[in-house]
């Protein structure tokens, strides 16, 4: 079915979302909590927009024609009224999903999924206040949404098999990569994955095994590059099973067991040092190379994203 889309939230992630859909030819309204914060998304989609356009990943006309298929509106009413899915992207608050979801289930027909961009949230937790909960589930975008394929498709303890098929459907026609998550579990697939990888990364740092620098430096020119091409099952057959049985029966006893942040993490977040936002953290983040990492971060995005486009167009041809 051709679903008509409404996103909640125009902030980062809520109009990177917009964005994707209207990069992908679907019409899509955007709830906003302001004016201020409609100028604010407004922008911030223009200016995603002049990237694509100067990478050459969009034409002129096609941005115009992107741009006029979002619509901002301060409206709930206006903007849910003929919506059959609905993407709500406020802010990670579980009290204040689970207000929205009550208020969105009352609003929206029996028949409209009402899905979450929470990064760890949990479905069942979210819609515990709603009444159709069969509707209710997590469709969490990657950031940068417009340039990250992946989303992670999470359903609730009574989410229908319909609502995950009609996800996936939407998703695949917004040219993202969606996968599916047969249970709730906390952080889904990749924060686990992430974080485990980050526990391990502090630990090696803890006992002074290796520099910040050297440990992201090892990941980046490693496994980083690898795991682009094959995840870590496909790579662990390519290496040989019985190689990384063999490696994972003496490692893994070995490995960090810690159940939260290590001392250095700590110590940065209590004293304030929260990382790029504010100048300082595992490095110092003059503006010369906040500018220059997240240029670098997304022209590679950019440049897989342009290998995936030719992907697509060899596949149909």
């Amino acid at each position: 079915m051709h679903e008509q889309l409404s996103v909640i939230g125009a902030g980062l992630m809520g109009h990177s979302i917009a964005l994707t859909a209207a990069w992908a030819g679907l019409s899509v309204k955007v709830w906003s909590v302001d004016s201020q914060d409609i100028s604010r998304a407004t922008a911030g989609v223009q200016e995603k927009l002049t990237i694509l356009e100067s990478n050459g990943l969009v034409t002129p006309d096609e941005r115009a024609a992107i741009a006029g298929r979002i619509a901002f509106t301060v409206s709930l009413e206006h903007c849910v009224s003929s919506a059959t899915f609905v993407i709500e992207a406020i802010p990670e608050q579980l009290a204040l999903k689970q207000q929205w979801y009550e208020k969105l289930d009352r609003m929206c027909g029996e028949d409209v999924v009402l899905a979450s961009n929470t990064s760890g949230l949990s479905p069942t937790d979210i819609g515990r206040q709603a009444t159709h909960k069969h509707r209710i589930l997590v469709t969490h975008f990657w950031n940068p949404a417009h340039l990250i394929p992946l989303v992670e498709v999470v359903r609730g303890e009574e989410t229908s098999n319909r609502a995950v098929e009609r996800s996936m459907s939407l998703l695949q026609s917004m040219n993202k990569k969606p996968v599916e998550l047969k249970k709730d579990v906390l952080g889904s697939i990749v924060n686990r994955l992430q974080y485990a990888l980050f526990r391990e990364a502090q630990y090696i740092a803890e006992m002074g095994v290796a520099s910040v620098e050297d440990i992201d430096a090892a990941v980046r020119y490693s496994i980083g590059r690898r795991l682009a091409v094959t995840g870590p099952f496909m790579t662990a057959d390519m290496g040989g099973l019985d190689v990384f049985d063999s490696i994972s029966t003496y490692l893994f006893p070995d490995l960090s067991t810690h159940s939260g942040s290590l001392a250095q993490m700590r110590e940065h977040v209590e004293n304030g040092r929260y990382g790029q936002k504010n100048g300082q953290g595992f490095y110092q983040w003059t503006p010369e190379l906040s500018q220059r990492m997240n240029q670098e971060r997304e022209q590679e995005l950019i440049a897989w994203l342009k290998k995936d486009k030719r992907k697509r167009s060899n596949e149909t041809t």
